[in-house]
């Protein structure tokens, strides 16, 4: 299996639980309907990359999000957390109603930071992703329709929750496609504090 790093502690995600459709603006910037529940999809263990991987045949969108680490059924540790889509696959199977699987769980699509413990106002919580030096996205926890605990709640109404396993609580406005070379750097910060970061050059 595949790994993620807590302090330093290889820990081995059994699935990635993602949140779509959680902040209004990325809604908007893709013609999507508010929903009044959470909007969740699972990426499996296989997705799991340490690198961001351009790929010729299909448009990879990166998508920077706050992202949990799951223990004894609590968030117990942060990350960020990139959704890597491939935007024009899931386009056509949302318009055919289909799952979206084949965009969303391909191997490589999710990359994080280093997970650190947190146990301070998870209400104060921000992430900014900044690409070749510019800022593209940023939001937190007051732009998300569904806050975290209240999204570990409804995961738990019909999935557990194993120890290692991450939350991924969605993406703001700013999506967009990867291109070799890129420089990606995600930050998480409570309030005006910097808690953890990471940095990758799309391969």
């Amino acid at each position: 299996m595949k790994s993620i790093n807590l302090n330093g502690q290889a820990i081995f995600p059994s699935k990635i639980v993602c949140i779509g459709r959680n902040y209004v603006d990325h809604i908007k910037e893709l013609d999507n309907e508010i929903s009044t529940e959470p909007v969740i999809f699972i990426k499996p263990n296989s997705s799991l990359a340490n690198d961001i991987y351009f790929d010729e045949n299909d448009s990879i969108h990166y998508e920077g999000e706050i992202s949990f680490l799951i223990q004894s059924g609590k968030l117990f540790a942060v990350g960020f957390g990139l959704d890597l889509t491939k935007r024009d696959i899931q386009s056509r199977l949302k318009a055919k109603g289909l799952p979206w699987e084949r965009a969303k769980a391909f191997n490589n699509s999710a990359v994080f930071s280093d997970f650190v413990k947190f146990d301070g106002h998870i209400e104060n919580l921000r992430m900014e992703l900044s690409i070749n030096g510019n800022l593209i996205q940023q939001g937190g926890y007051e732009l998300m329709l569904h806050k975290p605990h209240n999204i570990v709640k409804e995961i738990n109404t019909f999935l557990s929750l194993d120890d290692g396993d991450v939350i991924m609580t969605g993406t703001p406005a700013g999506v967009g496609p990867i291109q070799t070379g890129d420089v990606f750097v995600g930050k998480i910060f409570e309030n005006q504090s910097l808690i953890v970061a990471g940095t990758w050059v799309v391969k």
